[in-house]
């Protein structure tokens, strides 16, 4: 591009974007993440099918996508698209301007990454005139990251999706300007070094490079997360490991002054980042462990800093650098608690620091420099005590990050509006301390499917790279409209939020309490995990104690029966993830099922006449039926993407955060309860 034709260009948006009107801001497009600064001027006359040629001085086109069908010419004057990489842009990497005038598309890049990213955005804005059947806006954006490294956890220690899937989130994400991955291996990798450590399910080393190579085309960079010093039972739950624990009962983590435990780990970490060769990280756990130490006479902090720094040394030996998960010595030094508790003012936190700090700076000498200590909060990230350990961090010259949460310890799907509130919160507060790395954790430990997930990782990257500058509503309209259909963005389709409700609900439906996960642990669990049943000859007594079940368990069929007509409407409207809304079908139907049960047994409970006893039993008789029918459908869908099923000769390990994706090898833990239930049920008929 000439540098008058440039100038001009440059002048023209800034001059533009100085006029817009604040009410342009937010509902005008639904590009996801929103851009930094844009304008809609009108309508120009280019339509989706009419970008046919592209131009570029000096550089060749992106990696770009099926919706575009381009081909490059070499007269500025005929091209449809012109695009130039000029770096005295002064924009952060991935920043880009893109204008669309009557008849052109015009793109300046910071860099590369931000030439993708603009394609990226003009894609979107193509998909939407295509849907509408209307012409390409006229508008001018600057647009760039407001966080440098935008990354999401891949978490797969309790099972594998099919290899393709991951490819096809590579391309999600990446539509979604997310630029990292850090992948959490456990026994997912086969590694050559200690074979018996891998799953038999497990990718090889090549077949996890050839995915970060793809990823890597795409401005992605895939780093490792093997665990360690706790959170080892993977690879401690094998008889020919346990000499290396540091408590010779448990499997949970390693012994850190046996010098064993040193060649093992950095075997493993080998493996790991020759499956992730672009990578520049290593995360290497370090977190929830207490290490005893045999007698040696060592503190738990001590332990750990000693864990960490053979750990730091090894990563800068092999050009990485070393993440390590920050609580536990902010733990051993008595100021964990406060960076959880939203209530204490900055005068209470402070006096927390005061009486503590000591604690730390006396080891402070051997917190290893080239270490980042990423500050992990999933649900209170706004409260001062964690804004304190991150500034204390910084204080002391070491580098830190964020981690945030889009899954914790939900069942079926991740809750409170995909976690909305908490992963703005952290994104703002790294922000504001200017920080240049995030990570939103996507933690496996419950499993539910990853597809359920998308909704938080879209706000994220909406949040880490734009700021917070639309609210939750709009949000979710602009990922209803991005994942399924423009026509699908308005209020009255909305039905995620419903459905963590009824989830919400479910999950205790048929239990004594919050016993979902503690079911396996229990001597006699239809007894004592599973709720009591009505009896024949105590005729309303149960639907007199069971009151608020029953109440709930109306609520709960009501908001199904709703949801069920919003997927099936969102369904008719040839949305662009009917296999999403699949899923999301799927989770509705097993939570009905708790409350249907519960309804028939109130009608059994409360039957008057013979008649009504009949028709009573004859529901609870179909429940068993019902559900193996709701069941098969569910493998069904999520084997479409999912390994269900664990190798016939996969150890369970101790399971000592009692996981219930880690109690049975099969598909069973899912649906454990509803098994018990369905037994005790068998009383009743």
């Amino acid at each position: 591009m000439k540098t008058l034709t440039k100038l001009l260009l440059l002048l023209s948006i800034v001059i533009q974007l100085a006029c817009q009107k604040t009410e342009n801001k937010a509902g005008v497009f639904n590009l996801l993440p929103l851009p930094q600064e844009f304008d809609i001027n009108g309508v120009s006359k280019l339509s989706p099918a009419d970008l046919k040629t592209v131009y570029s001085e000096k550089e060749s086109l992106p990696l770009i996508d099926s919706v575009f069908n381009l081909r490059a010419i070499d007269t500025e004057i005929n091209a449809d698209i012109i695009f130039e990489v000029d770096s005295s842009l002064k924009l952060p990497s991935g920043g880009y301007t893109m204008t669309i005038d009557e008849e052109k598309v015009n793109i300046i890049s910071q860099d590369t990454v931000g030439l993708f990213y603009a394609f990226k955005s003009l894609k979107q804005l193509v998909m939407d005139a295509t849907e509408q059947k209307v012409n390409l806006p006229q508008c001018t954006i600057i647009d760039y990251p407001e966080i440098a490294f935008r990354a999401i956890h891949l978490d797969i220690k309790h099972h594998r999706e099919k290899e393709e899937y991951y490819y096809q989130l590579i391309d999600k994400l990446a539509d979604y300007k997310i630029n990292g991955i850090i992948l959490e291996f456990e026994d997912k990798l086969k590694y050559q070094s200690h074979p018996l450590v891998g799953s038999e399910d497990a990718l090889s080393v090549k077949e996890w490079e050839n995915l970060a190579d793809y990823a890597k085309q795409r401005f992605i960079e895939i780093s490792p997360l093997v665990q360690g010093l706790g959170h080892a039972s993977f690879i401690l739950k094998h008889d020919k490991y346990k000499r290396l624990r540091d408590d010779p009962e448990s499997d949970w983590a390693f012994n850190p002054l046996d010098p064993d435990t040193y060649e093992l780990q950095f075997d493993l970490y080998k493996e790991a980042m020759a499956a992730t060769p672009h990578g520049k990280y290593l995360h290497v756990g370090g977190d929830e462990v207490k290490t005893t130490g045999r007698e040696s006479g060592k503190s738990a902090l001590e332990l750990q800093l000693i864990w960490l720094n053979k750990v730091c040394q090894f990563a800068a030996e092999n050009n990485r650098t070393p993440i390590f998960w920050d609580d536990m010595p902010l733990k051993e030094a008595g100021v964990y608690e406060s960076m959880f508790d939203s209530k204490l003012t900055q005068k209470e936190v402070d006096a927390v620091w005061a009486k503590n700090e000591q604690n730390l700076l006396k080891y402070i000498d051997q917190f290893p420099k080239n270490c980042i200590y990423m500050r992990w909060n999933y649900s209170n990230s706004d409260a001062l005590g964690n804004a304190k350990a991150m500034q204390w961090f910084m204080k002391q010259g070491l580098q830190v990050m964020g981690a945030t949460a889009g899954q914790t310890r939900w069942v079926l799907m991740p809750q409170e509006e995909s976690n909305m509130n908490n992963i703005r919160s952290f994104v703002e507060s790294s922000i504001d301390n200017n920080l240049d790395k995030i990570l939103l954790t996507l933690w496996d430990d419950d499993s539910p499917h990853f597809e359920l997930y998308m909704r938080g990782i879209l706000a994220f990257s909406e949040y880490s790279w734009t700021g917070d500058k639309r609210s939750k509503d709009e949000i979710k309209a602009a990922y209803r409209h991005r994942e399924f259909s423009h026509e699908v963005a308005a209020k009255e389709f909305a039905f995620i939020d419903d459905l963590e409700k009824v989830v919400k609900d479910y999950k205790n439906a048929l239990l004594k309490g919050n016993k979902r996960n503690y079911l396996k642990t229990m001597d006699n669990p239809s007894e004592m995990g599973i709720m009591d049943l009505p009896h024949a000859d105590k005729k309303g007594v149960w639907s007199k104690n069971e009151a608020e079940r029953i109440g709930m368990a109306k609520a709960a069929l009501e908001k199904s029966d709703s949801i069920a007509r919003k997927i099936e409407l969102i369904k008719s409207k040839d949305p662009k993830n009917p296999y999403r809304l699949d899923i999301y079908e799927q989770v509705n139907r097993l939570t009905a099922f708790s409350a249907k049960a519960i309804l028939a047994l109130n009608e059994y409970d409360t039957a008057k006449t013979e008649e009504e006893q009949k028709k009573a039993q004859e529901k609870i008789s179909n429940l068993k039926s019902e559900f193996i029918e709701i069941r098969n459908r569910m493998d069904d869908v999520y084997a479409q993407t999912r390994l269900l099923n664990k190798p016939a000769n996969y150890i369970l390990d101790q399971d000592h955060h009692v996981h219930l994706a880690n109690q049975s090898i099969n598909f069973d833990w899912q649906f454990y309860a509803e098994m018990l239930f369905l037994e005790k049920l068998e009383q009743l008929l």
